[in-house]
Protein backbone atom coordinates (compact mmCIF):
# COMPACT_ATOMS: atom_id res chain seq x y z
CA UNK A 1 0.00 0.00 0.00
CA UNK A 2 1.59 3.55 -1.18
CA UNK A 3 2.03 6.41 1.69
CA UNK A 4 -0.13 8.61 -0.33
CA UNK A 5 -3.78 6.62 0.97
CA UNK A 6 -2.04 6.15 4.17
CA UNK A 7 -1.43 10.07 4.46
CA UNK A 8 -5.06 10.20 3.20
CA UNK A 9 -6.66 7.94 5.97
CA UNK A 10 -4.42 9.79 9.03
CA UNK A 11 -5.65 13.05 7.48
CA UNK A 12 -9.47 12.08 7.82
CA UNK A 13 -8.71 10.60 11.08
CA UNK A 14 -7.66 13.74 12.57
CA UNK A 15 -10.10 15.47 10.79
CA UNK A 16 -12.93 13.56 11.97
CA UNK A 17 -11.29 14.01 15.54
CA UNK A 18 -11.08 17.70 15.29
CA UNK A 19 -14.63 18.02 14.36
CA UNK A 20 -15.84 16.07 17.28
CA UNK A 21 -13.89 18.33 19.29
CA UNK A 22 -14.96 21.29 17.97
CA UNK A 23 -18.84 20.48 17.29
CA UNK A 24 -19.27 18.64 20.24
CA UNK A 25 -22.76 18.47 20.46
CA UNK A 26 -23.43 17.70 16.99
CA UNK A 27 -21.08 14.73 17.62
CA UNK A 28 -22.91 13.47 20.83
CA UNK A 29 -26.45 13.65 19.08
CA UNK A 30 -25.41 11.92 16.38
CA UNK A 31 -23.93 9.00 18.41
CA UNK A 32 -26.87 8.86 20.83
CA UNK A 33 -29.22 8.29 17.44
CA UNK A 34 -26.82 6.29 16.06
CA UNK A 35 -26.79 4.27 19.71
CA UNK A 36 -30.51 4.38 19.48
CA UNK A 37 -30.68 3.23 16.15
CA UNK A 38 -28.55 0.17 16.55
CA UNK A 39 -30.63 -0.67 20.46
CA UNK A 40 -34.01 -1.22 18.48
CA UNK A 41 -32.99 -3.26 15.95
CA UNK A 42 -31.15 -5.19 19.02
CA UNK A 43 -34.51 -5.32 20.22
CA UNK A 44 -36.50 -6.29 16.65
CA UNK A 45 -34.48 -9.26 16.43
CA UNK A 46 -34.80 -10.72 20.25
CA UNK A 47 -38.41 -10.50 19.76
CA UNK A 48 -38.48 -11.59 16.31
CA UNK A 49 -36.26 -14.96 17.73
CA UNK A 50 -38.57 -14.82 21.17
CA UNK A 51 -41.59 -15.51 18.80
CA UNK A 52 -39.82 -17.80 16.75
CA UNK A 53 -38.92 -19.94 19.69
CA UNK A 54 -42.23 -19.93 21.34
CA UNK A 55 -44.09 -20.96 17.86
CA UNK A 56 -42.17 -23.99 18.53
CA UNK A 57 -42.92 -24.30 21.97
CA UNK A 58 -45.49 -27.49 22.32
CA UNK A 59 -46.80 -25.68 25.22
CA UNK A 60 -48.25 -23.15 23.48
CA UNK A 61 -52.13 -23.17 21.63
CA UNK A 62 -52.32 -21.68 18.05
CA UNK A 63 -54.86 -21.12 15.88
CA UNK A 64 -57.89 -18.85 15.50
CA UNK A 65 -57.62 -15.09 15.50
CA UNK A 66 -58.88 -14.99 19.12
CA UNK A 67 -57.75 -17.57 22.18
CA UNK A 68 -60.18 -17.30 25.03
CA UNK A 69 -59.01 -17.71 28.89
CA UNK A 70 -60.47 -17.71 32.07
CA UNK A 71 -61.07 -13.92 33.76
CA UNK A 72 -58.65 -12.73 35.85
CA UNK A 73 -55.52 -15.11 34.97
CA UNK A 74 -51.97 -13.63 34.60
CA UNK A 75 -51.17 -12.87 30.84
CA UNK A 76 -46.94 -12.91 31.72
CA UNK A 77 -47.70 -16.54 33.50
CA UNK A 78 -48.89 -17.60 29.61
CA UNK A 79 -45.29 -18.25 28.58
CA UNK A 80 -44.10 -19.95 31.66
CA UNK A 81 -47.17 -21.68 32.77
CA UNK A 82 -48.91 -21.78 29.56
CA UNK A 83 -52.01 -23.98 28.97
CA UNK A 84 -50.09 -26.38 31.02
CA UNK A 85 -50.59 -24.00 34.11
CA UNK A 86 -52.03 -25.44 37.34
CA UNK A 87 -55.46 -25.08 37.64
CA UNK A 88 -55.80 -23.86 34.45
CA UNK A 89 -59.59 -24.22 32.90
CA UNK A 90 -62.61 -22.57 31.51
CA UNK A 91 -65.45 -23.72 33.97
CA UNK A 92 -69.10 -24.81 32.20
CA UNK A 93 -66.71 -24.84 28.52
CA UNK A 94 -69.80 -26.57 26.87
CA UNK A 95 -72.38 -23.75 27.65
CA UNK A 96 -69.37 -21.08 26.58
CA UNK A 97 -69.73 -23.38 23.19
CA UNK A 98 -73.13 -23.83 22.86
CA UNK A 99 -74.30 -20.21 23.44
CA UNK A 100 -71.78 -17.62 24.59
CA UNK A 101 -68.51 -17.64 22.30
CA UNK A 102 -69.92 -20.39 19.83
CA UNK A 103 -73.86 -19.34 19.60
CA UNK A 104 -76.15 -17.50 17.70
CA UNK A 105 -75.48 -14.42 19.27
CA UNK A 106 -72.16 -13.83 17.80
CA UNK A 107 -72.50 -15.68 14.43
CA UNK A 108 -71.96 -11.84 12.50
CA UNK A 109 -68.72 -11.94 14.34
CA UNK A 110 -67.48 -15.55 14.94
CA UNK A 111 -66.95 -17.95 12.31
CA UNK A 112 -66.30 -20.52 13.79
CA UNK A 113 -64.92 -22.18 17.37
CA UNK A 114 -62.59 -24.82 18.64
CA UNK A 115 -62.64 -25.90 22.17
CA UNK A 116 -59.24 -27.77 22.96
CA UNK A 117 -57.32 -29.20 25.72
CA UNK A 118 -54.11 -28.84 25.79
CA UNK A 119 -50.87 -30.88 27.65
CA UNK A 120 -52.83 -31.84 30.40
CA UNK A 121 -50.30 -33.85 32.74
CA UNK A 122 -51.67 -37.89 33.04
CA UNK A 123 -50.12 -40.90 34.10
CA UNK A 124 -49.71 -44.57 32.53
CA UNK A 125 -49.31 -47.62 34.73
CA UNK A 126 -47.64 -49.87 32.97
CA UNK A 127 -46.22 -52.82 35.15
CA UNK A 128 -46.65 -51.35 38.45
CA UNK A 129 -44.40 -47.77 36.99
CA UNK A 130 -46.65 -44.81 36.47
CA UNK A 131 -45.47 -42.90 33.56
CA UNK A 132 -45.78 -39.16 33.17
CA UNK A 133 -47.47 -38.55 29.94
CA UNK A 134 -48.98 -34.89 28.19
CA UNK A 135 -52.09 -35.68 26.54
CA UNK A 136 -54.16 -32.97 24.41
CA UNK A 137 -58.07 -33.11 23.04
CA UNK A 138 -59.75 -30.97 20.10
CA UNK A 139 -62.83 -31.56 18.18
CA UNK A 140 -61.58 -32.67 14.23
CA UNK A 141 -63.87 -30.73 12.83
CA UNK A 142 -63.84 -27.58 14.93
CA UNK A 143 -60.01 -27.67 14.68
CA UNK A 144 -60.05 -27.71 10.71
CA UNK A 145 -63.29 -24.50 11.12
CA UNK A 146 -60.54 -22.50 12.90
CA UNK A 147 -57.14 -23.86 10.60
CA UNK A 148 -55.54 -26.02 13.45
CA UNK A 149 -56.18 -29.49 11.86
CA UNK A 150 -53.74 -31.93 11.94
CA UNK A 151 -51.68 -33.14 9.36
CA UNK A 152 -52.25 -37.11 9.16
CA UNK A 153 -49.80 -39.60 7.81
CA UNK A 154 -51.69 -41.94 7.98
CA UNK A 155 -55.21 -43.11 9.63
CA UNK A 156 -58.77 -41.23 10.03
CA UNK A 157 -59.32 -37.98 11.98
CA UNK A 158 -62.96 -37.03 12.65
CA UNK A 159 -65.69 -36.61 15.31
CA UNK A 160 -67.08 -39.05 17.09
CA UNK A 161 -70.16 -39.43 18.99
CA UNK A 162 -68.57 -37.45 22.42
CA UNK A 163 -67.66 -34.92 19.85
CA UNK A 164 -70.96 -34.66 18.84
CA UNK A 165 -72.77 -34.31 21.97
CA UNK A 166 -70.25 -31.45 23.05
CA UNK A 167 -71.22 -29.10 20.42
CA UNK A 168 -74.24 -30.18 18.92
CA UNK A 169 -76.50 -32.53 21.37
CA UNK A 170 -80.02 -33.85 20.82
CA UNK A 171 -82.83 -32.13 22.59
CA UNK A 172 -82.12 -35.87 24.35
CA UNK A 173 -78.92 -35.65 25.18
CA UNK A 174 -79.20 -31.79 26.29
CA UNK A 175 -81.76 -32.39 28.53
CA UNK A 176 -80.10 -35.50 30.29
CA UNK A 177 -76.68 -33.83 30.70
CA UNK A 178 -78.71 -30.79 32.25
CA UNK A 179 -80.74 -32.43 34.63
CA UNK A 180 -79.09 -35.25 35.34
CA UNK A 181 -79.64 -36.85 39.17
CA UNK A 182 -76.18 -36.70 41.72
CA UNK A 183 -74.76 -38.80 44.35
CA UNK A 184 -76.23 -38.25 47.55
CA UNK A 185 -74.07 -37.05 50.42
CA UNK A 186 -74.14 -39.37 53.53
CA UNK A 187 -75.58 -36.48 55.59
CA UNK A 188 -79.36 -36.26 57.12
CA UNK A 189 -79.81 -32.62 55.39
CA UNK A 190 -79.22 -33.73 51.97
CA UNK A 191 -81.96 -33.25 49.37
CA UNK A 192 -82.54 -32.97 45.70
CA UNK A 193 -85.81 -31.90 43.44
CA UNK A 194 -87.33 -31.57 40.78
CA UNK A 195 -89.32 -28.36 40.84
CA UNK A 196 -91.57 -27.29 38.24
CA UNK A 197 -94.56 -24.06 38.48
CA UNK A 198 -97.02 -24.30 36.31
CA UNK A 199 -99.59 -20.53 35.62
CA UNK A 200 -102.50 -21.16 34.28
CA UNK A 201 -103.44 -17.53 34.39
CA UNK A 202 -101.76 -14.44 36.85
CA UNK A 203 -104.01 -15.51 39.50
CA UNK A 204 -103.62 -18.52 39.79
CA UNK A 205 -100.53 -20.78 39.62
CA UNK A 206 -99.55 -23.45 40.52
CA UNK A 207 -95.64 -25.16 42.69
CA UNK A 208 -94.78 -28.97 41.91
CA UNK A 209 -92.09 -30.47 43.56
CA UNK A 210 -90.65 -34.12 43.50
CA UNK A 211 -88.38 -34.57 46.29
CA UNK A 212 -85.88 -36.73 47.33
CA UNK A 213 -84.02 -36.35 50.91
CA UNK A 214 -82.70 -37.59 53.94
CA UNK A 215 -79.05 -39.77 54.40
CA UNK A 216 -80.17 -41.75 51.04
CA UNK A 217 -76.48 -43.06 50.94
CA UNK A 218 -76.79 -44.65 54.60
CA UNK A 219 -79.82 -46.66 53.37
CA UNK A 220 -82.00 -44.32 54.57
CA UNK A 221 -84.32 -41.24 53.84
CA UNK A 222 -87.63 -41.25 51.35
CA UNK A 223 -89.31 -39.11 48.87
CA UNK A 224 -91.82 -36.46 48.54
CA UNK A 225 -94.56 -35.32 45.76
CA UNK A 226 -95.34 -31.72 47.26
CA UNK A 227 -98.15 -29.42 45.57
CA UNK A 228 -99.18 -25.89 46.62
CA UNK A 229 -102.04 -24.38 44.86
CA UNK A 230 -103.42 -20.38 44.40
CA UNK A 231 -106.49 -20.24 42.91
CA UNK A 232 -109.10 -17.48 42.97
CA UNK A 233 -111.86 -17.87 45.16
CA UNK A 234 -110.12 -20.78 46.91
CA UNK A 235 -107.97 -20.71 50.03
CA UNK A 236 -103.96 -21.51 49.56
CA UNK A 237 -103.84 -25.57 49.79
CA UNK A 238 -101.13 -28.36 50.12
CA UNK A 239 -101.20 -31.54 49.55
CA UNK A 240 -98.26 -34.21 49.79
CA UNK A 241 -97.70 -37.71 49.10
CA UNK A 242 -94.48 -39.90 51.46
CA UNK A 243 -92.54 -42.47 49.68
CA UNK A 244 -89.99 -44.83 51.06
CA UNK A 245 -86.85 -45.09 49.75
CA UNK A 246 -87.92 -48.76 48.57
CA UNK A 247 -90.21 -46.73 46.25
CA UNK A 248 -87.26 -43.96 44.19
CA UNK A 249 -85.94 -44.72 41.24
CA UNK A 250 -83.46 -41.88 39.85
CA UNK A 251 -80.44 -42.17 37.59
CA UNK A 252 -76.66 -40.19 37.66
CA UNK A 253 -76.52 -39.78 33.93
CA UNK A 254 -80.70 -38.87 33.12
CA UNK A 255 -83.50 -36.62 34.23
CA UNK A 256 -85.76 -39.08 34.95
CA UNK A 257 -87.54 -39.81 38.21
CA UNK A 258 -89.75 -42.31 40.16
CA UNK A 259 -91.00 -41.47 43.52
CA UNK A 260 -93.56 -44.06 43.84
CA UNK A 261 -96.46 -43.53 41.17
CA UNK A 262 -95.20 -39.96 40.98
CA UNK A 263 -92.60 -39.25 37.41
CA UNK A 264 -91.19 -37.29 35.64
CA UNK A 265 -90.15 -38.53 31.87
CA UNK A 266 -87.74 -36.53 29.65
CA UNK A 267 -88.11 -37.42 26.02
CA UNK A 268 -86.74 -34.94 23.21
CA UNK A 269 -86.53 -31.89 25.11
CA UNK A 270 -90.32 -32.61 26.67
CA UNK A 271 -90.95 -33.31 30.11
CA UNK A 272 -93.99 -35.79 30.81
CA UNK A 273 -94.75 -35.83 34.72
CA UNK A 274 -97.21 -37.24 35.94
CA UNK A 275 -98.28 -37.52 39.95
CA UNK A 276 -101.23 -37.00 42.38
CA UNK A 277 -101.14 -36.18 45.85
CA UNK A 278 -103.58 -35.47 49.12
CA UNK A 279 -104.68 -32.55 51.36
CA UNK A 280 -107.61 -30.79 52.75
CA UNK A 281 -109.85 -30.83 49.08
CA UNK A 282 -109.56 -33.96 48.37
CA UNK A 283 -106.75 -35.32 45.33
CA UNK A 284 -104.96 -33.30 43.14
CA UNK A 285 -103.74 -35.16 39.93
CA UNK A 286 -101.90 -34.27 36.87
CA UNK A 287 -100.46 -35.46 34.04
CA UNK A 288 -98.77 -32.79 32.02
CA UNK A 289 -96.16 -31.81 29.29
CA UNK A 290 -94.17 -29.16 29.92
CA UNK A 291 -91.85 -28.06 27.01
CA UNK A 292 -88.72 -25.70 27.20
CA UNK A 293 -88.31 -22.78 24.64
CA UNK A 294 -84.88 -23.60 22.98
CA UNK A 295 -82.16 -21.93 24.31
CA UNK A 296 -84.14 -21.07 27.58
CA UNK A 297 -81.76 -22.63 29.79
CA UNK A 298 -78.82 -22.17 32.31
CA UNK A 299 -76.02 -24.34 33.29
CA UNK A 300 -75.37 -26.22 36.43
CA UNK A 301 -73.81 -24.15 39.04
CA UNK A 302 -72.53 -26.01 42.19
CA UNK A 303 -70.95 -23.84 45.31
CA UNK A 304 -69.04 -26.01 48.07
CA UNK A 305 -67.67 -25.68 51.49
CA UNK A 306 -66.66 -28.43 53.95
CA UNK A 307 -70.01 -28.28 55.53
CA UNK A 308 -72.32 -26.83 52.19
CA UNK A 309 -73.18 -28.32 48.75
CA UNK A 310 -75.90 -26.19 47.22
CA UNK A 311 -76.20 -27.41 43.59
CA UNK A 312 -78.52 -25.55 40.81
CA UNK A 313 -79.34 -25.90 36.98
CA UNK A 314 -82.90 -24.46 35.13
CA UNK A 315 -83.37 -26.55 32.18
CA UNK A 316 -86.30 -24.59 31.22
CA UNK A 317 -86.25 -21.19 31.99
CA UNK A 318 -89.21 -20.40 30.07
CA UNK A 319 -91.74 -23.26 29.18
CA UNK A 320 -94.60 -24.48 28.62
CA UNK A 321 -97.33 -26.98 30.34
CA UNK A 322 -100.35 -28.80 28.34
CA UNK A 323 -102.16 -31.70 29.92
CA UNK A 324 -105.13 -32.76 32.39
CA UNK A 325 -104.86 -31.11 35.62
CA UNK A 326 -107.79 -32.43 38.50
CA UNK A 327 -108.35 -31.33 41.98
CA UNK A 328 -111.12 -34.03 43.51
CA UNK A 329 -113.79 -34.64 40.87
CA UNK A 330 -112.96 -31.01 39.26
CA UNK A 331 -110.60 -31.67 35.97
CA UNK A 332 -109.56 -29.50 33.43
CA UNK A 333 -107.12 -29.56 29.92
CA UNK A 334 -104.12 -26.94 30.03
CA UNK A 335 -103.28 -25.84 26.68
CA UNK A 336 -99.79 -23.77 26.73
CA UNK A 337 -100.05 -22.51 30.13
CA UNK A 338 -96.72 -20.47 31.16
CA UNK A 339 -94.23 -22.78 33.03
CA UNK A 340 -90.57 -22.82 34.61
CA UNK A 341 -88.48 -25.95 35.80
CA UNK A 342 -85.27 -26.01 37.78
CA UNK A 343 -83.34 -28.84 39.55
CA UNK A 344 -81.39 -28.62 42.95
CA UNK A 345 -79.23 -30.42 45.14
CA UNK A 346 -77.36 -30.25 47.98
CA UNK A 347 -76.73 -30.42 51.76
CA UNK A 348 -79.08 -27.83 53.13
CA UNK A 349 -78.10 -27.26 57.19
CA UNK A 350 -78.96 -23.98 58.57
CA UNK A 351 -79.20 -22.35 54.97
CA UNK A 352 -80.94 -19.26 53.39
CA UNK A 353 -81.66 -18.25 50.25
CA UNK A 354 -83.21 -15.52 47.58
CA UNK A 355 -84.13 -16.74 44.61
CA UNK A 356 -86.93 -15.42 42.12
CA UNK A 357 -87.83 -16.22 38.14
CA UNK A 358 -89.76 -13.71 35.82
CA UNK A 359 -91.32 -13.75 32.30
CA UNK A 360 -91.58 -10.90 30.25
CA UNK A 361 -92.99 -10.37 26.78
CA UNK A 362 -89.04 -10.85 25.13
CA UNK A 363 -86.98 -11.29 28.50
CA UNK A 364 -86.72 -14.16 30.91
CA UNK A 365 -84.94 -13.37 34.07
CA UNK A 366 -83.52 -15.92 37.08
CA UNK A 367 -81.89 -14.42 39.74
CA UNK A 368 -80.62 -16.02 43.10
CA UNK A 369 -78.02 -16.54 45.99
CA UNK A 370 -77.71 -18.70 49.14
CA UNK A 371 -76.86 -17.60 52.70
CA UNK A 372 -74.99 -20.31 55.03
CA UNK A 373 -72.89 -19.99 58.21
CA UNK A 374 -69.77 -19.79 56.09
CA UNK A 375 -70.79 -16.84 54.02
CA UNK A 376 -71.74 -15.20 56.76
CA UNK A 377 -68.48 -15.00 58.33
CA UNK A 378 -67.03 -14.58 54.80
CA UNK A 379 -69.40 -12.22 53.35
CA UNK A 380 -69.01 -11.35 49.61
CA UNK A 381 -69.83 -8.32 48.05
CA UNK A 382 -71.93 -9.55 45.11
CA UNK A 383 -73.44 -12.98 46.10
CA UNK A 384 -76.29 -12.58 43.88
CA UNK A 385 -76.83 -13.56 39.89
CA UNK A 386 -79.02 -12.52 37.92
CA UNK A 387 -79.28 -14.07 34.42
CA UNK A 388 -81.12 -12.62 31.68
CA UNK A 389 -82.38 -14.94 28.54
CA UNK A 390 -84.31 -14.12 25.44
CA UNK A 391 -84.84 -16.35 22.35
CA UNK A 392 -80.88 -16.90 21.51
CA UNK A 393 -80.12 -18.25 25.05
CA UNK A 394 -78.50 -16.16 27.90
CA UNK A 395 -77.64 -12.99 27.18
CA UNK A 396 -76.07 -11.39 30.12
CA UNK A 397 -74.69 -12.59 33.64
CA UNK A 398 -74.56 -9.71 36.24
CA UNK A 399 -73.89 -9.68 39.95
CA UNK A 400 -75.26 -7.78 42.86
CA UNK A 401 -74.70 -7.44 46.42
CA UNK A 402 -78.29 -7.07 48.45
CA UNK A 403 -82.14 -6.94 47.83
CA UNK A 404 -83.97 -3.66 49.24
CA UNK A 405 -87.24 -5.40 50.37
CA UNK A 406 -90.04 -2.74 51.22
CA UNK A 407 -92.92 -2.54 52.98
CA UNK A 408 -94.68 -4.59 55.63
CA UNK A 409 -97.76 -6.22 55.25
CA UNK A 410 -99.19 -9.11 57.54
CA UNK A 411 -99.01 -13.00 56.18
CA UNK A 412 -102.16 -14.50 56.47
CA UNK A 413 -102.14 -17.23 58.75
CA UNK A 414 -98.94 -16.67 60.38
CA UNK A 415 -99.39 -14.67 63.19
CA UNK A 416 -96.76 -11.99 63.78
CA UNK A 417 -94.94 -12.72 60.25
CA UNK A 418 -94.33 -9.64 58.14
CA UNK A 419 -94.03 -9.59 54.33
CA UNK A 420 -92.52 -7.27 51.95
CA UNK A 421 -95.19 -5.42 49.67
CA UNK A 422 -92.38 -4.63 46.73
CA UNK A 423 -88.46 -4.80 46.47
CA UNK A 424 -85.62 -4.28 44.32
CA UNK A 425 -82.17 -4.29 43.21
CA UNK A 426 -79.45 -3.22 40.92
CA UNK A 427 -77.08 -5.66 39.06
CA UNK A 428 -73.91 -4.61 36.89
CA UNK A 429 -70.99 -6.57 34.73
CA UNK A 430 -68.78 -4.11 33.88
CA UNK A 431 -70.55 -1.34 31.38
CA UNK A 432 -73.86 -3.27 31.58
CA UNK A 433 -76.41 -2.63 34.23
CA UNK A 434 -80.17 -3.58 34.70
CA UNK A 435 -82.30 -2.38 37.51
CA UNK A 436 -85.45 -4.79 38.68
CA UNK A 437 -88.06 -3.75 40.54
CA UNK A 438 -91.24 -6.34 42.11
CA UNK A 439 -94.34 -5.35 43.04
CA UNK A 440 -95.62 -8.19 45.34
CA UNK A 441 -99.36 -9.49 44.32
CA UNK A 442 -99.68 -12.11 46.48
CA UNK A 443 -97.51 -14.54 49.09
CA UNK A 444 -97.70 -17.83 51.29
CA UNK A 445 -95.49 -18.56 54.07
CA UNK A 446 -94.04 -21.79 55.75
CA UNK A 447 -92.09 -22.19 59.02
CA UNK A 448 -88.67 -23.84 57.88
CA UNK A 449 -86.08 -25.65 60.27
CA UNK A 450 -83.69 -24.76 56.97
CA UNK A 451 -82.99 -20.82 58.13
CA UNK A 452 -82.95 -21.52 61.93
CA UNK A 453 -86.61 -21.48 62.25
CA UNK A 454 -87.21 -18.22 59.82
CA UNK A 455 -90.29 -18.94 57.74
CA UNK A 456 -90.05 -19.12 53.99
CA UNK A 457 -91.72 -16.95 51.90
CA UNK A 458 -93.40 -17.69 48.75
CA UNK A 459 -94.47 -14.84 46.64
CA UNK A 460 -96.08 -14.11 43.20
CA UNK A 461 -95.54 -10.66 41.95
CA UNK A 462 -94.74 -8.27 39.08
CA UNK A 463 -91.64 -7.46 37.89
CA UNK A 464 -90.32 -4.49 35.64
CA UNK A 465 -86.72 -4.15 34.46
CA UNK A 466 -84.41 -1.31 32.88
CA UNK A 467 -81.22 -1.06 32.31
CA UNK A 468 -78.69 -1.86 29.14
CA UNK A 469 -77.36 -5.08 27.89
CA UNK A 470 -74.55 -5.78 25.57
CA UNK A 471 -74.76 -2.15 24.84
CA UNK A 472 -78.17 -1.70 24.10
CA UNK A 473 -81.28 -0.54 26.05
CA UNK A 474 -83.68 -3.07 27.29
CA UNK A 475 -86.61 -2.57 29.11
CA UNK A 476 -89.61 -5.26 29.95
CA UNK A 477 -91.95 -6.27 32.58
CA UNK A 478 -93.77 -9.49 33.32
CA UNK A 479 -95.02 -11.53 36.15
CA UNK A 480 -92.88 -14.24 38.20
CA UNK A 481 -92.42 -16.14 41.22
CA UNK A 482 -89.75 -15.24 44.62
CA UNK A 483 -88.60 -16.59 47.07
CA UNK A 484 -86.91 -15.12 50.89
CA UNK A 485 -86.84 -16.08 54.33
CA UNK A 486 -87.97 -13.68 57.12
CA UNK A 487 -87.55 -13.51 60.61
CA UNK A 488 -89.94 -15.75 63.03
CA UNK A 489 -91.43 -14.11 65.88
CA UNK A 490 -90.36 -15.15 69.23
CA UNK A 491 -91.87 -18.31 70.61
CA UNK A 492 -94.98 -17.33 73.30
CA UNK A 493 -95.33 -13.58 72.18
Amino acid sequence: MSSRPRADLRALALLAFRHLLVKRGRALLLLFGYGVGAGVMMVLLSVGEAMLVQSRDVALVGGGDVTVLPEGIDLEGLRTGSMSGLFFGIDRARFLERQLVGGRRLDDVVAATSPTVEHELVYLERGGDLIPLRAGGEIPSAARAVGTGLELVAGRWEDDSADRRFVTPTPQELYDELDRWHEPRPDSTWAEWHYFNVAPSADEWWYLTYLVGGPIALGQGGGQLLITRHRPGRAPARFQTDVGLDRIRYDTTRADLVVGDNTVTQRDGRYRIVGSARGPTGTVRFDLTVTPTPNAWFPPVELTSDRFVSGYVVPAVRATASGTLCEGAECRQLVDAASYHDHNWGVWRATTWNWGQGRGRTLSLVYGGVTTADSLSAPSAAPYFLAAVDSQGVRQILRFGAIDYLGRRPVPGVDGVVAPDSFRFRAVREPDTVAVSVSVLDLQATRSDLGGGRVFLQMRGAFRLRGRLLGAAVADSGLGFFETFVEAPRRGR
